[in-house]
């Protein structure tokens, strides 16, 4: 069993979008608390000291529920990273979701996360969708001036592409550390890009070329939000993936969970799970994912690829 070095890259979140209750205005209650309180305990027990939300998860009970959870825990705030996003807003009285990425409206939404957090300062800031009436001047000076006040200690993104965040990074002084994509062994389009060129079926693949590459070029942690696919591979009868899964699972003394985000994190580029199942014993089978380095070999990684993929490579 080999330790991994607790280092930014590859090292998992809990992502608290399952948090607080239904997708709707109504109350979160004790029940609500009680189920935070039970999933970052198991997150925290798995050695997870990163916490992942949005604005909009749960209507904001997500935030406000985890900002109970703190609240009853003392200490807890010093031990951890506090990370959110903002720029999606939901429907309300009969308009459609959109995205604002407006400087008075990142200001606003960050002011409304720190009170439902019950924090003075966010570790992270991811801007959530890009929103393409955004100014990236205006973006630039509403994020640097939130960084002076000491409200935002770092800047990201999420769901953006390459040429998207060198335009953003071009009027900020400021590095932009992280980028946020659905990446797992299910939505497999960030590596599925890479060797689909000069294919005819790279024209269905919607990941945006180069955007791994770029954020390894830059220094900028790449996030996997879904990294355990909706548990797609935990039933080894499923499918020949989950049966593999499986195997590697029992062969290497792990769970099942584990070798799904082994083989996110087995990537040069060191990518960080975000784990956003609330069921406690979901979360702590994710633990050597956080103590383990992955133990995939190189054919082992190309046999889960290809097993998920349910075709040879070209």
């Amino acid at each position: 069993m080999s330790a991994r070095t607790n280092t930014a890259d590859g090292t998992p979140l809990y992502g608290c979008m399952g948090l607080g209750g239904g997708w709707d205005t109504t109350p979160y209650g004790p029940a609500d608390i009680a189920h935070a309180e039970a999933a970052v305990e198991a997150a925290l027990d798995t050695g997870i000291t990163a916490f992942d939300h949005a604005d909009i998860y749960r209507y904001g009970k997500s935030e406000a529920v985890f900002g109970e959870v703190l609240s009853r825990a003392a200490g807890l705030r010093e031990r951890i990273t506090l990370q959110t996003k903002c720029g999606i807003r939901l429907p309300e009285d009969g308009r459609p979701g959109l995205y604002d990425l407006r400087g008075p409206t990142i200001a606003r939404r960050v002011e409304e996360s720190l009170a439902r957090l019950r924090t003075d300062v966010l570790d992270v800031l991811l801007l959530h969708r890009p929103d393409p009436l955004a100014d990236p001047a205006e973006i630039a000076a509403t994020l640097t001036s939130l960084h002076r006040q000491g409200l935002v200690r770092r800047f990201g993104v999420s769901n953006m592409s390459a040429p998207q965040i060198a335009r953003l990074q071009a009027h900020l002084e400021l590095p932009l550390t992280v980028n946020q994509l659905e990446m797992s062994l299910h939505r497999r389009d960030w590596v599925e890009e890479g060797v689909l060129v000069n294919t005819s079926a790279g024209a269905g693949v919607g990941y945006p070329a180069g955007t791994t590459e770029y954020c390894l070029a830059h220094g900028i942690r790449l996030q996997a939000w879904g990294a355990l696919a909706g548990g797609r591979f935990a039933d080894p009868e499923a499918t020949p993936a989950g049966r593999l899964v499986a195997e590697l699972a029992a062969r290497k003394g792990t769970s099942p969970e584990t070798v799904v985000l082994w083989w996110l994190q087995r990537h040069p580029a060191g990518i960080a799970p975000v784990i956003g199942t609330t069921r406690p014993a979901r979360i702590r089978a994710c633990r050597d994912a956080v103590a383990r380095t992955p133990e995939l070999s190189h054919e082992e990684w190309y046999e889960l690829w290809t097993a998920a993929r349910g075709a040879p490579l070209p």
